[in-house]
């Protein structure tokens, strides 16, 4: 039975789930998917920066075999587990010293929404701030903290009251130097304090370390920091999402390392188990005391063998070095984008950090032409082996997104396959 013939048995399958690839699945391992008609794909998605460690890692395997064979399933307010205490002791020599309260559940928009909850209960103000190109998640909280597309919000009002929206410093778009982009945003953001949503009502600023669904845009260091001092000024609580950007995905084990800033809450997910449904709210125990017991919590979160499978994770990035390798591997995809750039005059820019990687396309602003490329070039680039994904809120980004421990030989690969689909799509 082919791949075609088997979704076409699939009747049954909602169709509100996007469908971008139409193969079966039947395995996967490391940088590979393998599927029931027997091809293999390189999978520079990860399943949107989930397998960090790449399909099915030996000692993440080997951690839930284990984890299963002693319990599946302990809930955090009744039974304290060691897998909980262990992911809690190797999040401690990874975030920064002043994170010591940690908080788990199962997806990024639920860490999100326990985020504003405690950033509200804490200053005790109903307002948050969020950015233009941002994506916080499909629930009913954390689609009002998204703008990257309508498509994520459209049909779904009333929606969460309070949320106000500044300008990200995407220079590219905005015609600008990543210096002018940053104090040209810091200026805006000043605005909407002083005209839509004053400081006293403020609960919070809540950014993507790096712009993820909104173009996998990096943020000047400056802004950054910027966001940081007005926070500091205004008794603002400043959020970092890292639920795309953390776990070694930019060469570091939180983008914002990249920036030398310290939020007061970081949300994770994604990356943090290797594919297991894991997230978490990291922040500082003095914050944490601030919030009631029992007003944030969940009965999956935590979960045992999700837990044993955030430290094998972890556990295996640093030994065999994948952040460095993340970074390495980042310049020599960003190294050999730019080349076709250089070739390819409708690649408008490369940019990202280790390898969260975006190649924006540009056709005179013609964004319907741009995402029709963008979309043949990444049913191309499947056709000839890898998967890829676009990103950006007219889908005219392709980004990029291997596993960390990707060789150069995979990238070199995956190089070609990218030229080849650029060459068979552009006319």
């Amino acid at each position: 039975m082919t791949s075609q013939l088997y979704t076409e048995n699939f009747p049954h399958m909602t169709p509100a789930w996007s469908r971008i690839f139409n193969f079966v699945a039947e395995r996967a391992e490391g940088s590979y998917i393998y599927t029931d008609d027997g091809r293999k794909l390189l999978d520079f998605t990860s399943g949107i920066g989930v397998t960090n460690t790449g399909h099915c890692h030996p000692k993440v395997v080997e951690a839930i075999r284990e984890q299963a064979g002693n319990f599946i399933h302990a809930q955090a307010n009744i039974v304290i587990h060691k897998p909980m205490l262990q992911l809690i002791e190797e999040l401690r020599k990874i975030a920064p010293p002043s994170i010591d309260s940690f908080y788990f559940a199962n997806s990024g928009a639920e860490a999100l929404e326990n985020a504003v909850k405690i950033a509200k209960v804490v200053t005790g103000r109903p307002n948050v701030i969020v950015f233009n190109g941002s994506f916080h998640g499909r629930t009913h909280a954390t689609m009002s903290l998204t703008t990257s597309k309508t498509i994520y919000r459209a049909g779904f009002a009333p929606l969460m009251a309070g949320v106000y929206v500044a300008p990200f410093p995407y220079a590219y778009a905005l015609n600008m130097t990543e210096e002018q982009a940053s104090q040209y945003c810091l200026e805006q953001l000043e605005y909407l304090l002083a005209s839509q949503t004053a400081p006293k009502e403020t609960a919070a600023i809540l950014i993507e370390s790096v712009l993820g669904e909104g173009g996998y845009v990096v943020p000047p260091a400056s802004f950054m920091k910027g966001l940081r001092e007005i926070c500091d000024k205004q008794g603002i609580m400043l959020i970092f999402d890292e639920v795309q950007s953390g776990f070694g995905r930019t060469g570091k084990w939180f983008a914002l390392e990249h920036f030398d800033v310290i939020p007061d809450i970081i949300t994770a997910a994604k990356g943090i188990a290797s594919g297991m449904p894991l997230s978490g709210v990291f922040t500082r125990t003095e914050i944490m005391k601030k919030v009631e017991t029992g007003s944030i919590g969940g009965t999956y979160g935590g979960n045992a063998i999700a837990c044993a499978a955030g430290v094998a994770s972890i556990r295996a990035m640093r030994d065999e070095k994948m952040l460095e390798n993340a970074a390495e591997k980042g310049v020599q995809l960003m190294t050999g984008l730019r080349k076709l750039q250089e070739e390819y005059s409708q690649i408008g820019d490369v940019r990202g950090k280790g390898l969260m990687v975006a190649t924006e396309f540009s056709l005179n602003g013609d964004r319907a032409k741009e995402k029709k490329l963008v979309k043949d070039v990444i049913h191309a680039a499947e056709e000839k082996g890898m998967l890829l994904l676009s990103c950006g809120t007219y889908d005219n980004t392709v980004r990029w997104i291997p596993p960390l421990n990707v060789t150069a030989e995979q990238v070199s690969d995956g190089l070609r396959i990218f030229g080849e689909a650029l060459g068979a799509v552009v006319k």
